[in-house]
């Protein structure tokens, strides 16, 4: 069995991104009824354009409806489902019995995968929602990799698994949270966590709420359980030995760089490994491209141990951002060297820098010459979005990256 990895698509950009660098799949989600109503969700006529693309490109799409609906909105939930009848996805992820059951209602051929916000965390349940026609579980992140590998042997060939090996933890239960409700009448149930777990914090005394005082943990205060972010790039063989069909990345919310940079680096390992077997070595330039995105303190989650202490808690809420996204390359000319950038930040020349291109991890050289868009020597880009051209002292494509 080939494993799929799956990448998230938080708009139509990100979507590009994750299949260019080598995402098998990805999932996303419309403008209702999906657990991230914070990122940038695509409209009716954009998740057709969005499947359009995917399968001209020979990937699969799948449609989050993973939230849990009021009963209020059950009308609008059906009223959108046959709107959505017409589109080929290739599945919808769902976690409310509810919602699966008008899916089968409105959409009977229609494939179900079980969304984490279930928590599933046995074969028996996992069993239950096959029966009732799912062909796919997302597993709760609360299982260990023992535990996952047990599931499997327990359940029939045809019904897939599918786990998180990467990006942001919650301190809830497969992310079943109320302390966003508590604090902003935001629901986390229903897509809209605030994420206050990651917020800082102070104490006061009762007649002197005048005078908070935080207690610290470091320099930026004390968090509410903030969790590390889950990374798995240094154990690629014991997930694809599982035999757990999909391999997920969180990050709808994250930026188009993180999109490419996960994508890029997990297909990069997992391909080494069904290439090489026992031959396999694991290369630590992967884990240097992961750390050059966003993210907190990494960790490996529930894979390998109980997170019942300390070890699993972010000492610090900020997040790590090692790199600066320049811009992304737009055309090249192999006779000139010259590459043809779209401005996101700024670069000067003299500046080290980087491209990011599709199967390899960042090739370094230093800026020498910048031209603008009337090939007029300039030192530095200072506009965003402005275009700008690097003679390069190698060979790169349309849509690399660049950054510093």
């Amino acid at each position: 069995m080939t494993p799929e990895l799956l990448s998230p698509a938080g708009n139509f950009e990100k979507l590009c991104a994750a299949l260019r660098y080598g995402a098998d799949a990805v999932y996303l989600a419309g403008q209702m009824f999906g657990m991230r109503a914070g990122a940038d969700c695509f409209d009716n006529d954009g998740l057709k354009k969005a499947v359009q693309y995917c399968h001209a490109h020979g990937k699969k799409v799948y449609l989050a409806l993973n939230t849990m609906p009021h009963p209020n909105e059950y009308p609008c939930l059906e009223n959108y489902l046959r709107e959505l009848e017409p589109v080929p996805f290739d599945a919808y992820i769902v976690a409310d019995l509810g919602v699966m059951s008008k899916v089968k209602e409105i959409s009977p051929e229609r494939e179900i995968h079980i969304s984490t916000q279930a928590s599933v965390v046995s074969a028996d349940t996992a069993l239950m929602y096959y029966k009732l026609g799912a062909r796919r579980v997302v597993l709760s992140r609360e299982l260990t990799l023992d535990e996952i590998k047990k599931i499997r042997s327990q359940i029939p060939e045809d019904l897939e698994l599918e786990v998180f090996i990467h990006g942001a933890m919650c301190v809830s239960y497969s992310g079943r949270c109320l302390i966003s409700n508590y604090f902003t009448n935001r629901d986390a149930n229903r897509g809209a966590c605030a994420q206050p777990c990651r917020w800082v914090y102070e104490i006061t005394e009762p007649s002197r709420r005048d005078m908070p005082l935080g207690i610290e943990q470091n320099s930026q205060g004390t968090f509410l359980f903030g969790s590390k972010d889950l990374c798995m790039i240094e154990h690629i063989p014991q997930l694809l030995d599982s035999k757990v069909k999909s391999f997920k990345i969180e990050g709808r919310m994250k930026s188009v760089y993180y999109a490419a940079v996960t994508a890029n680096t997990y297909r990069m390992a997992m391909d080494a490994y069904l290439r090489d077997g026992d031959n396999y070595r694991f290369d630590p330039a992967w884990r240097t491209e992961l750390e050059s995105v966003s993210h907190r303190q990494y960790d490996t989650g529930f894979f390998f141990d109980r997170p019942m202490d300390d070890a699993k808690i972010a000492s610090d809420s900020g997040y790590i951002k090692p790199v600066s996204y320049i811009g992304d390359c737009i055309s090249y000319d192999a006779d000139s060297r010259l590459a043809c950038f779209v401005q996101k930040n700024k670069l000067c020349v003299g500046q080290t820098a980087q491209i990011l291109s599709p199967g390899y991890t960042g090739r370094q050289f230093t800026v020498e010459k910048m031209f603008d868009e009337n090939m007029q020597p300039i030192s530095d880009c200072p506009h965003p979005f402005m275009k700008f051209f690097i003679k390069m002292p190698f060979e790169i494509s349309p849509g690399d990256i660049l950054r510093a």
